[in-house]
């Protein structure tokens, strides 16, 4: 970074994603504040003071960083980015909840700190990568039916790029009308029989920070019907590499569902 450099030196990260991203362009010093909820790379914890949570913040931390610019993510921080827009911060938060969304928020923030041709880069290896895995399933001539919950109380289904990212490893999303809509308010399951009526193949649970209980998931009324539940196909996939809008969903999250549905396949006679 020269004295010339007429991109953002100090930058606040709210969220993961904009970390994750900011590292693998090589463009880290520009970081002076991450989410404490971060853990992709592993050393952005060591190198970086930890200044926010997901729907709260530390405000006078931030402002001492003496930040030009803060990344947030979603309408549920609009209330750290008020407070921070009043104190005079310049903040950008991006909204995007597909596939596409991903990759061009890797092209907008590498052009946002002069990292264009190396965030271009990148946004083709990820869709280098996801044809890879598309056509890998692409073969399959059965696909499972698969059931994603992203909370259990209440039960709240996937959002949109997972059920994409379901529907690029293998499967089919069990809720895909559901995965259209952004808030997560609006993806709460009422009748958790929908899901039996349904009767999907896998399960798939990323508790958004807390271990899935698959035998918790088979105790509740009438699910023991569901093949995914008599079969044991019930399967976590990890929230920091599925429920962050970033690279990690695009390489080790999609990695993860395509793992589980190609075994699911081979144990079905599913030729790949």
């Amino acid at each position: 970074m020269t004295k010339n450099d007429p991109y953002p030196h100090r930058i606040v990260c709210l969220t993961e994603e904009p970390t994750e991203v900011l590292y693998a362009l090589g463009e880290e010093h520009r970081i002076v504040g991450i989410s404490g909820f971060t853990v992709r790379p592993p050393r952005a914890r060591k190198e970086k003071p930890k200044v926010s949570a997901f729907t709260s913040a530390k405000l006078e931390e931030i402002l001492a960083l003496q930040p030009d610019l803060v990344i947030g993510f979603s309408d549920m921080q609009a209330d750290i980015a008020r407070d921070l827009i009043r104190a005079g911060v310049e903040v950008w938060i991006s909204n995007h909840r597909s596939v596409e969304g991903i990759l061009a928020y890797i092209r907008r923030l590498g052009a946002m700190v002069g990292a264009y041709e190396k965030a271009e880069s990148y946004a083709q290896r990820a869709e280098a990568h996801l044809a890879e895995v598309r056509a890998a399933a692409a073969a399959w001539p059965k696909r499972p039916q698969v059931y994603f919950e992203e909370w259990d109380e209440p039960i709240i289904t996937g959002i949109r790029w997972v059920a994409e990212l379901i529907g690029i490893a293998g499967g089919d999303d069990l809720f895909p009308e559901l995965a259209r809509e952004s808030l997560a308010k609006n993806r709460i399951l009422v009748d958790g029989s929908e899901v039996v009526r349904r009767a999907p193949d896998i399960i798939l649970g990323s508790w958004c920070g807390k271990r899935f209980r698959p035998e918790r998931v088979a105790q509740r009324p009438g699910w023991e019907a569901i093949p995914a539940v008599r079969n044991g196909d019930m399967q976590e996939i990890k929230s920091p590499i599925i429920l962050q809008p970033g690279p990690a969903a695009l390489f080790d999250g999609l990695d993860a569902m395509h793992a589980v549905f190609a075994e699911w396949a081979a144990r079905h006679g599913i030729p790949a």
